[in-house]
C-alpha cells in the first residue's frame, strides 16, 4: 500500500502529486549510455530473512545534491514486484512481468523529482511467497537500483537501509489465482518513512545477494535481465458512480464527489455499497482520520448475486442480491490523514465498504481508485445506421482494456493469466483498434519462451503452474502468422518459425493410419458448450469425446489450418520446400478426415468417425483447414447455425466461427452471430462475459472479437500482404445503411464512409502513404491507392 503521514495543508496536494506521478509519467529513458552490459550496482534484501517467504520491505537511500542533474538515469528492477518513490513522490512501479530468463528492469529518469540539498530514494518491494499469483514467477526477494555516471552514487549497496513491514498479513482470494489480498495493521506501519525527514537510524542495512547479470551472461538458473520492451501501465483517477446501498448512517452524495467527508461516529457499524457503473482495474484509496481500532473491510465484486438462487442475474441490480468477493482490510490506529491503498490494483463493479468496532470518531476524508492498464488509446472508430453497435464496440473496448496490464490477460477478477487462446483474439483486437504491437510481440515472445521439452508451447505464460493445451500451441502460429500480415517485423517472425517446425512435428508424431490424430497427451480443450462442461479434472473438460480416444475431427483439422498458416509463413518468407511440405500434410490430413467422418445424410461433419457426435467446432474447422469443397461451404454454414441438435460455439469459439462464414462468403450474416454479445448487454454486463449463462467472469479477453469483427468483416478492411501493404477493403454491411471507420496503420490512417445508394454504393476511402489496394463489393473491383478516393457503385 502507500501509506503517507501528512497534515490537512498539504493533503491534496500530495494526493495530486501521487496520481499525476505513477508508472506513466515516470519519464522511461531512452538513453543509449544506460544500456551498457556493464551493471554496478548489486541485488539487495533485507538481512536474516527468508528470501522465499511472503514480505513486504521498505528501502531507503539518502543522496546530497549540491547541483541538480538534468538527468539522474537508473535502472531498476525487484523481485517480485516495487514501487519507486523520490522524496515522498510515487515515481513509478514495475517490474514487467515476466520469467527469471528474461528479468526486465526499467529505465527511468529521476531528476525532476530532486531538490538541491538532502534528497530520499526509496522503494517498497513485496514477495508474495506461497500465496503468489499463478502468473508471477520468482527467484528470491531483491531489489535492484544501478545507475550511470552521477547516478551511481544510489547503487544498490549495503549503504541502503532495509525494514521489513509487518503490519500486512496476506489473505487469501476467491480463486487462490491473482494473489494475496491484504489485512494492513495501522498501528505497526512507520508512516511518513518515504519522506526526507523520516528518522531511518534503527533500520538495518541490507545484505548482497546477487550479482545483476545481462540477458544471455548469466548461470543458467539465475536471473537473466533485459529492458522493458513495453510501456509503463497507465494510472487515472476515477470516482464512484453512486452509492446503491447504505445502512447505520445517512450519506450525502457529495461525498462521492470528493467536496464533502464522511463523518462517522463512535459505536455503530456502517455499511456503504458502491457502484462504479462498470468494471473496472483500479487501487482503491482511502483517506482516513480517527477511528482507533476500527476496522474497515472492502469487498470487491464484478457482480452481486440473487439470495434466492445465487445467481447474478441483471447486473444493474442490488435488491435481494448479496455482495461476496475478495477482500482488503484495514485495522486503523486513529492517526490523522492516513492514506490507504494495495499494493496491486483490484478489479471491481462493486466495492462495499464495512466499518466496524471503532470506539472513537471516524472521518473519510475521500474515496476514490486510479484506474490502471496497459496504455492502449482507442485509435479506431466505428459508427453506423444501427447505434446498438456503439454499444457492443463499448463495451468490446473496456473488456479488452481491463484484460491487458503487463500481459494479456484472460479475465481481470479471476486469474490475469496470458493464456494463448484469448490472447491471439485479444491482440487482433489491440492491434485493430490502436496500432500498437508491443504487447502482441511481447505474448508471442513469452510463449515461444515457454516451450516444454517435448516442442510445445505452454498454454499460458507467464506461470508458475505448468499447463499445456496443444491446440494451443497450433494457435501461437496463428497469432504469429496475424503479426506476420499486419506488423512490418521480419526479422521477429523468423525468430520464431524454429518453435513453429516443433510445434507442428509434435502434432505429426501422432498421425495415425487413419490420417487422424490419434489420442494425444496433456489438455485437448476446445471450447466450453454445456455437453463439454467442467468436470472436477481439467484433461477430460472442455473437449469433445474423441478428444480422449483419438481420431478426433476437430483436433486433427485445426492441425491442418496451422499447417496452413505455417505455409503460408514458410511461403512469405522464402522457405518454399517447408511451405510445399506443410500444404501437403494439411491437404492429406483434410483429406482423410473428410473420408472418415463426413456424414452424408445429414451433410455435415461428424466429431468422430463413429459419428455419434456432431458440433459446430469441427465443421467450422473444416471450412476453416479447407476440408469441405469451397462450393459446399455455404450450405454447411448455414446449416449448422440453425441446427438446434448440434453442440453450439460458445463465445470464445465463435470468433472462428465468424471466420468460416468469411471464408465461405458470408460475412454478411455476421450482425445475426452478434446475438449472444446482446443478450449479455440486455443482462447489465459492462464488459462481456467468458460464457453465456450462468458465468464465471464476467470480463473475459476472447469475448472482445466483436471490436476487431466490425472493423475487420462489417468494413472489411483486411491484409492482402504481409506488413499490411497491400489493403484489402470487402465491406459486408448486412443491413446497414451507412457505416463509418477508421483504424491505425503502420504508415498512417485508413478510414472508411460508405453509404448504400438506390441498389449501389457510394463513399469516401483514404489509405495510408506508401500503400495500396483494392475495393470489393459484390462483383465489382476498385483498384485503391494511397490518399481519399470516392467510392461509386451503380446498382443492378
Amino acid at each position: 500500500m502507500w501509506h503517507f503521514h501528512c497534515d490537512a495543508m498539504v493533503r491534496n496536494i500530495l494526493l495530486l502529486l501521487m496520481i499525476s506521478c505513477l508508472c506513466a509519467s515516470a519519464q522511461q529513458s531512452r538513453s543509449a549510455d544506460v544500456r551498457s552490459d556493464q551493471f554496478s550496482a548489486v541485488w539487495i534484501a533485507a538481512p536474516q530473512v527468508n528470501l522465499n517467504n511472503y514480505g513486504v520491505f521498505h528501502f531507503r537511500k539518502s543522496v546530497q545534491l549540491t547541483v541538480l542533474p538534468e538527468q539522474f538515469i537508473v535502472r531498476v528492477s525487484a523481485d517480485n514486484r516495487y514501487q519507486l518513490y523520490v522524496n515522498n513522490v510515487a515515481v513509478a512501479c514495475g517490474p514487467q512481468r515476466s520469467d527469471p530468463g528474461h528479468w526486465r528492469y526499467d529505465i527511468l529518469d529521476l531528476a525532476p523529482y530532486f531538490k538541491k540539498g538532502h534528497n530520499v530514494i526509496a522503494a517498497t518491494v513485496w514477495n508474495q511467497g506461497k500465496h503468489a499469483a499463478w502468473a508471477q514467477l520468482s527467484l528470491q526477494t531483491g531489489f535492484w537500483l544501478d545507475g550511470k555516471g552521477a547516478a551511481s552514487v544510489a547503487n544498490t549497496d549495503t549503504s541502503w537501509k532495509v525494514l521489513e513491514n509487518f503490519s500486512y498479513v496476506p489473505l487469501s482470494n476467491a480463486m487462490h489465482i491473482i494473489g494475496p489480498f491484504e489485512q494492513m495493521y495501522a498501528q505497526r506501519f512507520p508512516w511518513g518513512w518515504t519522506g526526507e525527514k523520516f528518522d531511518d537510524r534503527n533500520w538495518r542495512n541490507a545484505v548482497e545477494t546477487e550479482t545483476a547479470m545481462t540477458f544471455g551472461k548469466g548461470v543458467a538458473n539465475g536471473r537473466q535481465m533485459l529492458e522493458r520492451n513495453i510501456p509503463m501501465p497507465e494510472e487515472k483517477s476515477q470516482r464512484f458512480n453512486s452509492i446503491r446501498r447504505v445502512s447505520g448512517i445517512s450519506i450525502d452524495q457529495d461525498f462521492l464527489k470528493g467536496t464533502k467527508p464522511l463523518k462517522i461516529p463512535p459505536q455503530g457499524n456502517v455499511t456503504l455499497l458502491l457502484d462504479q457503473g462498470t468494471i473496472t482495474t483500479a487501487y482503491p484509496e482511502l483517506l482516513l482520520s480517527g477511528g482507533a481500532e476500527c476496522k474497515v473491510t472492502l469487498t470487491y465484486a464484478e457482480a452481486l448475486y440473487s439470495d434466492k438462487n445465487g445467481q447474478k442475474g441483471n447486473r444493474n441490480e442490488v435488491e435481494g442480491k448479496t455482495i461476496r468477493g475478495n477482500q482488503d482490510v484495514y485495522i486503523l490506529d486513529g492517526g490523522t490523514n492516513r492514506f490507504f491503498r494495495p499494493l496491486y490494483y483490484r478489479t471491481f463493479r462493486y466495492v462495499e465498504i464495512k466499518i466496524e468496532n471503532h470506539e472513537s470518531p471516524l472521518t473519510i476524508h475521500d474515496l476514490k481508485s486510479s484506474f490502471t492498464a496497459y496504455p492502449f488509446r482507442e485509435r479506431a472508430r466505428f459508427s453506423s445506421s444501427d447505434t446498438s453497435l456503439k454499444r457492443i464496440w463499448d463495451t468490446g473496448w473496456r473488456t479488452s482494456r481491463l484484460c491487458a496490464y503487463e500481459t494479456y490477460m484472460d479475465c481481470p477478477y479471476y486469474e490475469q493469466l496470458q493464456y494463448l487462446g484469448d490472447t491471439r483474439i485479444q491482440a487482433l483486437v489491440s492491434l485493430y483498434v490502436s496500432g500498437d504491437d508491443l504487447l502482441m510481440k511481447n505474448a508471442i515472445s513469452q510463449f515461444g519462451q515457454s516451450e516444454v521439452g517435448d516442442g510445445l508451447t505452454q498454454s499460458r505464460y507467464p506461470s508458475n503452474k505448468k499447463q499445456v493445451i496443444p491446440p494451443f500451441s497450433l494457435f501461437w502460429i496463428g497469432m504469429l502468422y496475424d503479426y506476420h500480415m499486419l506488423g512490418e517485423d521480419d526479422q521477429f517472425v523468423k525468430g520464431f518459425l524454429p518453435g513453429v517446425v516443433k510445434v507442428l512435428d509434435w502434432h505429426r508424431q501422432y498421425v495415425n493410419k487413419k490420417g487422424m490424430l490419434s489420442k494425444m497427451p496433456y489438455w485437448n480443450f476446445i471450447d466450453w458448450p454445456k455437453e463439454w462442461p467442467w468436470k472436477g479434472d481439467e484433461n477430460i473438460s472442455g473437449l469433445p469425446a474423441s478428444a480422449l480416444t483419438g481420431n478426433s475431427a476437430v483436433l486433427t483439422l485445426q492441425y491442418a489450418y496451422a499447417l496452413n498458416s505455417a505455409a503460408a509463413l514458410f511461403r512469405s518468407l522464402g522457405r518454399t520446400a517447408e511451405a510445399k511440405s506443410c500444404a501437403q500434410q494439411a491437404l492429406d490430413l483434410n483429406t482423410s478426415t473428410y473420408a472418415a467422418c463426413w456424414d452424408p445424410g445429414k451433410g455435415m461433419m461428424a466429431d468422430s468417425p463413429e459419428k455419434t457426435e456432431f458440433s459446430q467446432h469441427t465443421n467450422v474447422m473444416a471450412v476453416l483447414s479447407g476440408a469441405i469443397p469451397v462450393k459446399a461451404q455455404k450450405q454447411l454454414l448455414l446449416e449448422i447455425e440453425k441446427n438446434p441438435d448440434i453442440i453450439e460455439c460458445t463465445i470464445y469459439y465463435r470468433f472462428y466461427l465468424v471466420q468460416a462464414f468469411k471464408k465461405a462468403g458470408l460475412a454478411g450474416q455476421y450482425l445475426s452471430l452478434l446475438r449472444p454479445w446482446y443478450r449479455m448487454l440486455d443482462l447489465g454486463l459492462s464488459t462481456f462475459a467468458e460464457r453465456p449463462e450462468p458465468t464465471r467472469s464476467d470480463c473475459h479477453a476472447w469475448s472482445a472479437s466483436p471490436v476487431y469483427d466490425l472493423l475487420a468483416t462489417v468494413c472489411g478492411i483486411s491484409p492482402l500482404q504481409p506488413g499490411f501493404k497491400v489493403i484489402r477493403i470487402a465491406p459486408e454491411m448486412g443491413g446497414l445503411s451507412w457505416i463509418e471507420a477508421a483504424m491505425p496503420h503502420p504508415k498512417g490512417e485508413i478510414k472508411v464512409y460508405l453509404k448504400r445508394e438506390k441498389g449501389g454504393l457510394t463513399g469516401l476511402v483514404t489509405l495510408p502513404k506508401e500503400s495500396s489496394g483494392e475495393f470489393v463489393w459484390g462483383q465489382s473491383t476498385i483498384r485503391l491507392k494511397a490518399g481519399t478516393q470516392k467510392i461509386n457503385i451503380k446498382g443492378n
